[in-house]
């Protein structure tokens, strides 16, 4: 975490004027008291602390450090991955056709990829993609320019309440620790209409806990694996009617772990 930059601090260490930036000020702020001074040193290894553990202002920070510095790698790989997925854009059509044309969609943890998004918007769907990370908004709107991306953070969007028509969650909830699930369902029925769509796909299988690295890239990042009956179950305690929810093995170039692909009906 060397490399992170740490709060609005200028102060000079051992010879040399170390200059930080209030955007990651406003986000450490939130997780530590108010009015305790830390130097530089100080945060550095607070950010790795266990009063830190478990907060999910702390692991998105961590998502979005990693995400901004393995999205052209992320994009490289994956960006074309779903052209060769028949059952993924099968259970996308079943998806969409629960909406009339021109329906508004909000893609939550879009990515650098804009693959599932354009797939979306060529069927006549107006999208909405966002994402945490500012590098794979950029790369996202650099290759689809006619779709919206922009930067935000799922468990707290900044639009009105039954705003959208639906939703999809496109393996962008696998960052979140089980313990914050009710509370990103919460906001994504918040911000759905009545009778609004949401498509879950995740990872199955029933470990969470953080990762080293991300696609070979040295910057720790948190990854949840869920079961069916989770899903099921969290869906059901958030105001979700649960219409599918199918398995599916992995492709033969994948991570050899089963999917899962549910879609629910706020209620």
């Amino acid at each position: 975490m060397a490399d992170v930059c740490l709060p609005y601090l200028t102060k000079t260490l051992d010879g040399v004027k170390t200059v930080c930036f209030i955007s990651n000020f406003i986000i450490l702020a939130l997780l530590v008291p108010q009015h305790r001074y830390f130097d530089v040193y100080e945060l550095r290894e607070l950010i790795n602390t266990k009063e830190l553990m478990e907060s999910l202002e702390k692991i998105n920070l961590l998502t979005q450090i990693a995400y901004n510095k393995a999205a052209q790698k992320y994009y490289d790989l994956f960006h074309d991955e779903l052209e060769k997925k028949e059952f993924d854009k099968k259970f996308i059509d079943e998806f969409l056709n629960l909406f009339k044309p021109g329906a508004l969609i909000c893609s939550a943890g879009c990515g650098p990829c804009g693959h599932v998004e354009n797939y979306m918007f060529e069927k006549g769907y107006n999208i909405i993609g966002v994402d945490i990370s500012e590098n794979c908004i950029e790369i996202a709107r650099r290759h689809y320019s006619k779709i919206h991306f922009e930067t935000g953070d799922f468990t707290k969007l900044k639009y009105r309440d039954n705003y959208f028509d639906g939703l999809a969650a496109y393996y962008s909830i696998i960052d979140t620790p089980r313990v914050y699930l009710d509370k990103v369902l919460k906001e994504f029925n918040r911000i759905l209409k009545r009778n609004g769509y949401l498509l879950l796909v995740v990872k199955e299988g029933d470990s969470e806990g953080y990762e080293e690295d991300l696609l070979g890239i040295n910057s720790k990042i948190y990854f949840s694996l869920f079961t069916e009956k989770e899903i099921n179950v969290v869906l059901g305690n958030n105001g979700f009617e649960n219409l599918r929810t199918v398995r599916r093995k992995p492709y033969p170039d994948e991570i050899q772990i089963g999917r899962i692909f549910s879609v629910s009906r706020k209620m």
